[in-house]
């Protein structure tokens, strides 16, 4: 058995066609951030399929409540003994192949698929990100987004550098930090190393709940500093993501332009969608699974 673990924190009706075509193959989990009103009417939808959910952390971009919510979907999933495999998407997310195709592929399979790289070798938007963790950021208050809070930033990392500020030596974290997209596909025990490393170590944590986009940064972090998990890991994720500004997004919202690329790849999911853009491009996906069926 397998689990798709879904992170979800807008259009409730995309997300529900979402789960209910992973449903027919997988368990599915799904974290809806608290701020979503969840209609009656699409609970029981859930309801009926028999599809977990829960509405538990304030979701802010750029804090940890993302990776605060991964840590509740997966002990949620962890405690169905028969579930093998987990998968972690994002309710933006479609299907790039058939659900049924996508649980074969993992099928007795101990690889763990995600991105990763150093954190003191990569720069984003001019900064080292070895920054967002080696310095102090509250995105759980603060507004990253905001005319403010991208003022405050800059702010922060001025300050924090002229005081030499170093928050790993504080915590006595002598771990090499890594970092990498979110969205991974591992097996049940990577999952539970990941899980009991950071319960049982709350120092980890405490960088986390203190750092800027800690998302990207836990699972990394724990499975590369392991030899034996570390030699598992396959860098490729196997998400189309178009790391470009389109729609008013940035990674981009797909649309039609972008069906010959994802049919060309070996992707299994892609990312993101939105109904105003992606309907025609979720039609003509699910067109293609049935024919290829």
């Amino acid at each position: 058995m397998q689990a798709i673990l879904i992170l979800a924190h807008k259009n409730i009706d995309q997300v529900t066609k979402l789960a209910t075509t992973l449903n027919n193959n997988f368990e599915v989990y799904i974290h809806f951030d608290k701020k979503m009103n969840i209609p009656e009417n699409y609970k029981q939808i859930l309801d009926k399929k028999n599809i977990h959910y829960m509405s538990e952390i304030d979701v802010h971009w750029g804090s940890w409540s993302i990776g605060a919510a991964t840590v509740l979907l997966m002990k949620e999933a962890l405690k169905n003994r028969q579930i093998e495999y987990i998968h972690v998407i994002s309710g933006q997310d479609w299907l790039t192949d058939t659900s049924q195709n996508i649980y074969d592929r993992f099928k007795n399979d101990d690889k763990i698929y995600m991105t990763y790289f150093k954190a003191t070798e990569v720069k984003k938007a001019g900064e080292p990100i070895i920054w967002w963790q080696k310095y102090y950021f509250d995105y759980d208050r603060i507004n990253r987004r905001s005319t403010f809070g991208k003022f405050y930033h800059r702010g922060l990392l001025l300050v924090q550098t002229l005081f030499r500020v170093n928050k790993l030596k504080k915590l006595g974290i002598d771990l090499e930090i890594y970092s990498g997209e979110n969205w991974v596909d591992m097996p049940r025990d990577a999952v539970e190393y990941c899980i009991s490393y950071l319960d049982s170590h709350p120092n980890l944590l405490k960088m986390l709940q203190t750092g800027c986009f800690s998302d990207e940064f836990w699972m990394q972090t724990i499975l590369c500093n392991s030899p034996k998990f570390k030699q598992r890991i396959v860098t490729n994720h196997h998400r189309y993501i178009k790391w470009q500004k389109q729609h008013g997004s940035y990674p981009a919202i797909l649309d039609m332009t972008d069906f010959s690329n994802i049919s060309k790849g070996d992707y299994i999911f892609a990312r993101k969608f939105d109904s105003t853009y992606s309907s025609e491009l979720i039609s003509n996906l699910n067109n293609t699974h049935k024919n290829n069926d």
